[in-house]
């Protein structure tokens, strides 16, 4: 087991977020300006620290999570404090909230006609994950992929934000950039551009070239890929390694490296600076920089009319209420908080690398989604995107998962629209607490006529068992 020095663990935490402010505010006025910059300090009032979206956000997931609690979350929860609580339609933003809005379930709200699923909305906002899932490694990276296929379906966005999470999670006990940065990709496809982004930065610092030379390789590659975007991923996540890289563990020259890189800039300054701090404590963070950013925290992109309690003003506090957390997230993990010495078995640090998850999401299409229900867990697949036409036809792969020990039969019956039909089995005999789904493939076709919102409903019930899951999927016409 994991044991973590509760002093320092605080300390980590409250670096974290420090960190975060800084760098963000540091960045905020480049943000946008895709050239190289010449930043030597702050270009903000003292005092002051800059209102960052970055953070504001991850005030709203931290809400949810105690809400909500830990085993409940998952993210179509999030996705309703998306629609509730969070103000901005930007980009991604918006276009999650208006798919969801239509009907589509996360992760589909974030993959449909997303053409900013590649962006950096998600990888920016992972710091909540890792600080309630220290040492945690997997659970980081779970909680990281559902807080991001809600804006940013199978995108790049979510490998980036896997990548992240991974990474801040593994530093609250290795303090080995170029380790980080292995654990980190690990957790990927090695097929995903992200992948190649951040390998190609890495490599561009072992050949020995300099962080401009780093950066205008990362740079051609985002500009010979013109799907990914502005702001997107891949190349700003490289960025932040290379300030991570030839920062060489210094704060100032870490977070000064990120934002001259250029893009978006509050976001791989907030990061890099939320990273060194989780890695090193305070001690890392230079006295003159804590003082001119303060410890307040200054929200933007939040409804706070609808919002009560009202979220964390200081780092001091955001820190006391993850912590107030620990007890309930760390329960029966591999991780505990002690007032003794922090001590890391080898074979812990062992187990943060591993495919397991990337090899689950990519056993799954893009146009997925998971509901969970007390005696079984189900995955729809559609084959392609939910857009239909009259007489048309798309297919459905129902993968179900029986949770208990005794072998089960399911009863699945569709719901479908006057004059639509479906193909396949109407019964399934599923195998007790076996971690390999039944999978059971369906053909819907529409009839003559389609609304420009069709809903079908999928109800699966189970012999001798008042469980009933009702599965809600909505075509667009």
């Amino acid at each position: 087991m994991i044991k973590l020095n509760r002093e320092e663990l605080k300390d980590k935490i409250y670096a974290c977020w420090l960190g975060k402010n800084i760098g963000g505010t540091l960045g905020t006025p480049f943000e946008g300006k895709r050239q190289v910059n010449d930043v030597k300090g702050f270009n903000s009032d003292p005092g002051n620290p800059l209102p960052n979206d970055d953070l504001d956000l991850q005030l709203i997931w931290l809400k949810a999570i105690t809400e909500n609690g830990p085993q409940k979350l998952n993210e179509r929860i999030l996705g309703e404090y998306w629609l509730e609580l969070i103000s901005p339609f930007w980009n991604e933003y918006g276009i999650c909230k208006g798919n969801m809005q239509r009907g589509l379930i996360p992760p589909i709200s974030g993959q449909y006609e997303n053409e900013w699923k590649h962006s950096n909305g998600a990888w920016i906002r992972t710091e909540v994950w890792a600080c309630l899932n220290p040492g945690l490694v997997d659970e980081a990276i779970r909680y990281g992929y559902m807080d991001a296929c809600v804006d940013h379906g199978m995108g790049e966005g979510t490998y980036a934000t896997i990548f992240v999470a991974a990474l801040e999670s593994a530093a609250f006990v290795i303090d080995d950039i170029r380790e980080l940065i292995n654990i980190g990709l690990s957790k990927i496809p090695d097929t995903c551009r992200f992948y190649k982004f951040i390998t190609a930065a890495v490599k561009a610092y072992d050949d020995g070239k300099t962080w401009l030379e780093a950066r205008e390789i990362v740079t051609k590659m985002s500009l010979d890929d013109p799907e990914l975007g502005w702001f997107q991923a891949p190349a700003n996540v490289a960025y932040a390694v290379i300030g991570l890289l030839y920062g060489e563990g210094d704060f100032k020259k870490t977070v000064i490296t990120a934002v001259n890189c250029g893009d978006d800039t509050d976001c791989t300054g907030a990061t890099v600076g939320a990273i060194l701090g989780i890695m090193n404590g305070t001690k890392i963070i230079p006295d003159d920089w804590k003082e001119y950013i303060g410890d307040g925290l200054v929200t933007i992109a939040i409804n706070l009319g609808g919002c009560y309690p009202r979220p964390p003003k200081t780092c001091t506090d955001l820190t006391d209420r993850i912590i107030a957390l620990h007890p309930t997230m760390l329960y029966n993990k591999n991780v505990a908080v002690v007032d003794g010495e922090t001590s890391v078995p080898e074979e812990d640090k062992a187990r943060f690398k591993g495919r397991a998850f990337a090899d689950m999401l990519a056993a799954h299409s893009p146009y997925s989604f998971n509901m969970d229900f007390v005696i079984s867990n189900v995955w729809i697949d559609y084959d392609r995107a939910p857009d239909v036409a009259p007489n048309s036809e798309i297919g459905v792969k129902v993968m179900l998962r029986n949770k208990f020990r005794s072998q089960k039969h399911f009863a699945l019956r569709f719901i479908l629209p006057d004059g639509w039909s479906v193909e396949g089995k109407k019964n399934l005999q599923v195998k007790p607490n076996d971690v390999r789904a039944t999978v059971s493939e369906y053909v819907i076709r529409t009839g003559d006529t389609v609304d420009a919102k069709n809903r079908v409903i999928l109800e699966i019930s189970c012999d001798g068992r008042e469980d009933v899951a009702l599965i809600p999927m909505v075509f667009l016409g």
